[in-house]
């Protein structure tokens, strides 16, 4: 049973590790989007990070963290449905070591020409589960086995998404949303939050079609999946929370669900309104954020974590299939 949180210290430690590294990317708004929702929102775009997405974030944290302790691999694995690959492939390149990454063959293209880019030996397989087991048996092969968000250094790593959000904002948003596959990002998120704003609510958000993190924090104990989720939110696709997610998630403030017709609805308005890439997997933020807005008296201040924006050019097509801007948003 894991039953220990890491200091919110840890996250000003891995942004001082990891910031000369990568881009400070920005917060947007839209007036528009303010106006009809009758609220301040400010999106943290981490679509225009190194890699597209904050995933690199945590990676960085964690391999810099054992080049400082002499322990840096020279060869690392891991499975991942897109954007974990990508920052591993980046970050294993800009220190010269060898990478192996699963990915499931229903991947997207996008994310699989990404990884492969960036010199990775990218390995397909039929399904998430696979590619999980592949790449925790390659450990035994002499390789470091690097897990999307079940490690303190990864969830440090990616709390400086957060981090560096309300540092820009210079003040605590009433509540800041993130979205829930693993949970590094929210565990990451809980920490920056606790260290520079406590008084901000946490919401987590998930896929209605892939709501294990919800079921988990209802039954009281981790639910899995056997199978991936049927979702849009490709980067949600989550089987189970690890124990330490799961641990950091009871400690949150509010758990949201998405529908899918949401999820394709807020990725066509966000990129209708902040002219920038936004994957359905932190679009989806916008449909909770809609839901908990009709419950509050007044205007609210809110910061919602854009994730990554390595959107697949089919998926896109498919979007705007339907005219979702005929109907606008509305509290």
């Amino acid at each position: 049973m894991f039953d220990y949180i890491q200091s919110p210290s840890v996250i000003a430690k891995a942004y001082m590790r990891i910031s000369a590294y990568l881009h400070e990317t920005p917060i947007l708004h839209s007036e528009t989007l303010n106006e009809l929702l009758d609220a301040e929102i400010y999106f943290k775009v981490e679509s225009l990070q190194k890699t597209g997405a904050f995933k690199v974030r945590g990676v960085l944290n964690h391999l810099l963290e054992l080049q400082e302790q002499e322990q840096l691999p020279t060869k690392i694995v891991a499975y991942s449905t897109g954007n974990h690959g990508i920052g591993l492939a980046w970050v294993a390149k800009m220190l010269g070591i060898k990478a192996r990454i699963y990915l499931p063959k229903n991947t997207s293209q996008v994310k699989q020409q990404a990884a492969t880019h960036y010199g990775a030996e990218v390995i397909y397989t039929e399904g998430r589960k696979e590619a999980e087991l592949r790449a925790k048996n390659d450990s035994a092969n002499g390789f470091y086995y690097l897990h999307p968000s079940d490690s303190d250094a990864t969830i440090a790593g990616a709390g400086t998404m957060c981090y560096e959000a309300l540092q820009q904002l210079k003040f605590s948003p009433d509540a800041i949303f993130a979205a829930c596959g693993g949970g590094g990002l929210i565990s990451g998120t809980y920490l920056a939050k606790e260290l520079l704003s406590p008084t901000s609510l946490l919401i987590g958000c998930e896929p209605m079609q892939a709501n294990d993190a919800f079921l988990s924090l209802q039954q009281g104990h981790i639910f899995s999946f056997a199978e991936s989720p049927d979702t849009v939110a490709d980067g949600l696709k989550t089987l189970a929370l690890s124990e330490r997610t799961f641990y950091y998630l009871q400690k949150i403030d509010q758990f949201l669900l998405a529908e899918e017709y949401e999820i394709y609805y807020w990725t066509a308005w966000l990129i209708h309104l902040l002219k920038v890439a936004c994957e359905p997997s932190c679009a989806l933020n916008m449909a909770c954020v809609q839901d908990w807005l009709r419950n509050q008296q007044g205007s609210k201040k809110i910061l919602i974590l854009l994730s990554g924006g390595n959107i697949d050019p089919i998926l896109y097509r498919e979007i705007w299939k339907e005219d979702y801007l005929l109907n606008k948003p509305k509290r």
